[in-house]
């Protein structure tokens, strides 16, 4: 089975320019609400963020970027590679500028990348705070580039008349098949391998990969077309830190990024690194998936870096097992961004966990497994008394959730015990499964 491809669900505009000229501002005024991270540091923003946006009827993804600069070392490498990446991709490009400074050699050598794509390109000439300033913005004619236009990100001033040059410039967007199926957000704490896992699925180098921990700070959205031709959004998000070790404000801002992008999303593929098994921060965050009502895939990712020898390696399954013993019903994977090991198994299991998660069972189905589970273990007697479950109706689903009408309070041990039996009949794989209980006398059930 070949994997997931990635496919983009609507036109794609990507945002450059050198660093700390206001591309996160723009991207957020569009949007209408903070979304990119912004701060007075330049080099704040790294991976390529996507994000929907919507103008005058049209549909679109604004990818904001790091700053691309020349002369660039290290980590800075990285990030020119991603927005040159975003460029590549992009059906449009706007290149923003800052009018305070005018023309630099930095927006030349940005021109001339843009110039060689042949993409369509907008210029917005950005801290047009006053009229008087949108003079200078004829400036910027000397990058050949087209005719600049002349905005505040920050005040909303010429912001209209932006997104009026980039939507004409759009492509149609596809008639079919564009709509997306479900979501998932790859979740786990810093440096266990989320980005170096995402590009392997949909490759390419969609998000950053280094050794220091905490690179990427921002979700980073692809989407993803599985075997069944279904879409999957997968949004790669920072790495979940305790709270009460963060003191740096931008990384407690991408963790609450995290825990935002955890409440949109159907599915969590919560990834572990294998070499150092699960560690009390990843059993919090698992415990973040269940409360949230999440499905969840575990990807025990770098296994080739996993103990060789047979004992030691069970070992670490087994204590592994025991950390995540409240959610037995989440698949195990075995997997290596580096090797390829595992990574087809993951969309069949994304998908099989969404398909449980909406799952709904039929009102005879269940009490046929309800009814077979009493005569075969009844619940022990109360205060000498009998206690029945009458029947039980699916109510919800994400996740699926049964309501049990008994005769009185149900043991947490019996709750469990139909939970497994509703499993062995009715496997629900890769999803919680919550059943809860109300009490009913036999008139009420009458009327």
């Amino acid at each position: 089975m070949t994997l997931p491809e990635s496919r983009p669900a609507v036109p794609l505009v990507a945002v450059v320019g050198r660093p700390n000229v206001g591309k996160s501002s723009l991207v957020n005024r569009v949007l209408g609400r903070r979304e990119a991270i912004v701060e007075a540091t330049p080099g704040v923003t790294r991976d390529r963020h996507g994000y929907e946006a919507e103008w005058a009827g049209h549909r679109f993804e604004i990818v904001d970027t790091g700053g691309l600069e020349t002369g660039a070392q290290g980590l800075e490498i990285l990030v020119r590679e991603q927005a040159e990446l975003a460029i590549q991709a992009a059906d449009v490009v706007v290149m923003v500028v800052d009018i305070l400074t005018g023309p630099l050699q930095e927006d030349a050598a940005v021109a001339r990348i843009l110039q060689q794509s042949g993409k369509p390109v907008v210029v917005a000439a950005n801290k047009a705070d006053e009229p008087r300033s949108e003079v200078d913005a004829q400036l910027f004619l000397s990058l050949g580039l087209g005719r600049p236009c002349a905005l505040s990100a920050l005040h909303g001033r010429g912001s209209g008349d932006f997104l009026d040059a980039v939507v004409e410039r759009l492509p149609h967007a596809p008639s079919a098949g564009g709509s997306e199926w479900a979501a998932v957000a790859v979740v786990g704490r810093p440096n266990v391998g989320k980005s170096s896992l995402l590009n392997a699925l949909t490759g390419e180098k969609r998000a950053l990969v280094d050794s220091r921990p905490g690179t990427t700070r921002d979700p980073v959205d692809s989407h993803l077309l599985l075997p069944g031709g279904r879409s999957m959004r997968i949004v790669d998000t920072a790495g979940m830190r305790r709270a009460v070790r963060i003191d740096d404000p931008l990384e407690y801002f991408s963790l609450l990024r995290a825990q935002r992008v955890l409440e949109r999303v159907d599915v969590a593929l919560l990834v572990v690194d294998a070499d150092e098994g699960v560690t009390g921060h990843d059993q919090r965050i698992a415990e973040e998936i269940v409360s949230g009502g999440r499905a969840c895939v575990i990807a025990m990712n770098k296994w080739d870096l996993a103990p060789q020898d047979p004992p030691e390696r069970l070992r670490l399954e087994h204590s592994s097992d025991q950390r995540l013993r409240f959610m037995p019903w989440a698949r195990r994977l075995r997997t290596s961004a580096v090797s390829g090991r595992g990574l087809h198994r993951i969309g069949p299991a994304l998908e099989e966990a969404v398909a449980s998660h909406r799952r709904r069972l039929g009102t005879s189905v269940l009490n046929n497994i309800i009814h077979s589970a009493q005569e075969s273990n009844p619940h022990p007697r109360t205060r000498g008394s009998s206690v029945r479950v009458y029947y039980g109706a699916q109510v919800a689903v994400s996740p699926p959730t049964v309501l049990l009408f008994t005769s009185a309070p149900l043991s947490t041990g019996y709750v469990r015990f139909l939970e497994g039996r509703i499993r062995s009949a009715e496997p629900f794989h890769g999803s919680a499964l919550t059943l809860r209980w109300k009490l009913r006398n036999r008139r009420q059930l009458k009327t």
